[in-house]
């Protein structure tokens, strides 16, 4: 019972990998969670410290059994880390509903009920740290062809944000996480979704696909094992971050976006103070 326990979504490869193999390293229990466990590495699968489970994020009674079985092996959460999720490319108007629904499914819906069926353990305890883990484009939205994705991730900014709220005097914590491009399967061939109907005014947005595809894959500026490290740092330190941006890439897209906001803020400001009554 003295051992820490983390729980990871999308343990299986990416930086759900990462994350399992140092939590693991650095003496916690970890529990990932995969669709299949065929598809885990044996170096994980072999791992004393890591026990796999298969969840399907789309079925809520999936991820409940799942974290009953992790809480009836282990009793309790220290760490959730929801990390699964994917992306969808495309400009906005060609993405059908069927292919955003889908992917609000898994990054938002599957990531709430996941926290869900924690936190009344964890609320229990009295204890915890919750990790939301968004991305870079859920804090900057203004790159043509992944409108979606990104509104996926800004939305599970927005939870988290809540969540914080909610959870005040509760003794847990919670940290939203906006990785940059790390170098990991995220934009291999079988990983990257892309809409199925192509608009020819949509150039750029077509681009920005084959650009990620070809010249961003593989070529990530960010090292996966030190976002793990980092990540691991974070849930030890007294007080835990709440907005955590990770990647320089990541650092810079944050300050740009703030300095526009900023500039505009400053510009319209008459604007905005004159909707008020008298």
């Amino acid at each position: 019972m003295d051992q820490k326990v983390c729980l990871i979504t999308g343990a299986s490869k990416g930086l759900g990998f990462a994350l399992a193999k140092e939590f693991a390293d650095q003496g916690y229990r970890v529990f990932g969670t995969t669709r299949s466990s065929e598809k885990v590495d044996d170096s994980l699968a072999l791992s004393k410290n890591i026990t796999f489970i298969e969840v399907d994020l789309l079925a809520a009674e999936s991820i409940t059994a799942g974290v009953a079985q992790v809480l009836s092996e282990v009793g309790h959460v220290d760490t959730l880390i929801n990390n699964a999720g994917y992306g969808l490319f495309g400009a906005v108007e060609e993405a059908s509903d069927e292919e955003v629904k889908d992917n609000f499914a898994v990054n938002l819906y599957g990531l709430l009920n996941v926290t869900k069926a924690i936190l009344p353990s964890m609320r229990q305890r009295k204890s915890g740290h919750i990790m939301n883990i968004a991305s870079i484009g859920g804090y900057v939205g203004s790159f043509p062809g992944v409108g979606v994705y990104c509104s996926t991730k800004f939305a599970v900014a927005g939870v988290t944000e809540g969540l914080k709220a909610d959870l005040e005097g509760t003794g847990i914590d919670v940290t939203v996480v906006y990785p940059g491009y790390f170098r990991t399967n995220f934009l291999s061939k079988e990983s990257m979704k892309v809409a199925k109907q192509q608009i020819g005014d949509y150039a750029a947005a077509h681009e920005v696909v084959q650009a990620h595809r070809i010249g961003i894959n593989k070529n990530q500026p960010g090292d996966p094992k030190k976002f793990a490290k980092v990540m691991c740092q974070a849930t030890e330190m007294k007080p835990r971050p709440f907005h955590l941006f990770l990647g320089s890439d990541s650092l810079e897209y944050a300050k740009d976006k703030i300095q526009l906001v900023q500039s505009e803020l400053d510009k319209y400001r008459s604007l905005s103070l004159s909707t008020d009554f008298e």
